[in-house]
């Protein structure tokens, strides 16, 4: 048995060659420009793009919904659901590379690399003097609070705490036999915190959780880092605050509407910024390309999907820490 496989948007080459035995291939196209929508089987997309009803209206023999990457947000579930299409993911597959840039901006924030790099270019470093750019404080000994211990929070955790850092975390349930202190709402976290890791998996429940008064919480020497989803942070909230120096800094590779980024946030000399690059790593595009792949061969061939999204019912799979 083989499937006609929509591409929603560009992917490696790569990925496509690797699912070409399975059936056709075809896309990305414009929704009015797929060929022959009611052959299309599976659909390969991004969690970020949106698959509502009106798609899955048009493609009526739609099976199976693989996401690129452990999101799924733009899926609508419940139109999902109600016509039998499973619905996976990647949980975990590019964790290593985001929680690997999660440090790198948080160092780039409170060490202002960005600014010492533009410093040593434009020629302003002259003479010993250890005063030669503002001093400010270190990683080590900062309490660091992650939001959402999934696949990538743990690593994040990991990464901090050898940075000898103290570690904290908060998400919906405790996590059984992790060695970190768990707080039981956000606000308890970032009152406790003065870094926050935002890590958590974005829905529509959950959209502007890191507010103002969770912000505001860290305080004028506080950093924010976020590589989940833009949509998690009040962006409006946090340029106010981070403009008037109550917050010291931030770190970005999501907003609430990419790709555009504010210009007051691109204004301000204690954020570092990256367009949406956790995950791009070939380590990490081999292993989401590996989980799609693999979920697809096992739809073609009749056996249970590896990596369902949690809702899905009835699957049988390991249990898996989500990214919240």
């Amino acid at each position: 048995m083989t499937a006609t496989i929509l591409l929603a948007c560009p992917f490696p080459a790569a990925m496509r060659d690797r699912l070409a035995p399975f059936g056709t291939v075809v896309g990305p196209c414009a929704p009015a420009d797929i060929p022959d929508p009611a052959a299309v089987r599976v659909l390969v997309t991004m969690g970020t793009l949106q698959t509502d009803v009106a798609l899955m209206d048009r493609l009526p023999g739609l099976e199976l919904i693989c996401c690129y990457g452990s999101g799924y947000e733009g899926v609508d579930l419940t139109a999902a659901l109600s016509r039998r299409i499973i619905v996976t993911h990647s949980p975990g597959a590019n964790a290593a590379a985001v929680a690997d840039l999660a440090m790198a901006l948080l160092l780039g924030a409170i060490r202002r690399i960005p600014q010492a790099d533009r410093f040593v270019r434009d020629g302003r470093w002259s003479g010993a003097s250890p005063a030669r750019m503002p001093t400010v404080r270190g990683l080590t000994g900062r309490r660091v609070g992650v939001f959402g211990l999934g696949a990538i929070g743990e690593k994040i955790a990991r990464r901090a705490a050898a940075f000898e850092t103290e570690v904290a975390y908060h998400s919906r349930t405790p996590r059984p036999g992790v060695p970190w202190a768990y707080h039981p709402t956000l606000a308890a976290l970032a009152g406790w915190a003065d870094v926050l890791m935002v890590a958590a998996r974005a829905d529509a429940s959950n959209r502007h959780v890191v507010d103002r008064d969770v912000l505001a919480a860290l305080g004028p020497d506080g950093v924010v880092v976020n590589i989940a989803r833009g949509s998690l942070i009040d962006e409006a909230a946090m340029i106010a605050l981070l403009e008037a120096g109550a917050l010291g800094g931030a770190g970005l590779d999501v907003f609430e509407n990419e790709p555009t980024v504010p210009a007051a946030l691109c204004a301000l000399p204690q954020v570092v910024l990256a367009p949406h690059v956790g995950g791009n790593t070939m380590d990490g595009h081999d292993a989401m390309q590996g989980m799609v792949v693999a979920n697809v061969a096992a739809f073609i061939a009749g056996r249970t999907v590896p990596t369902p999204v949690p809702e899905m019912p009835d699957q049988s799979r390991e249990e898996q820490p989500s990214d919240e």
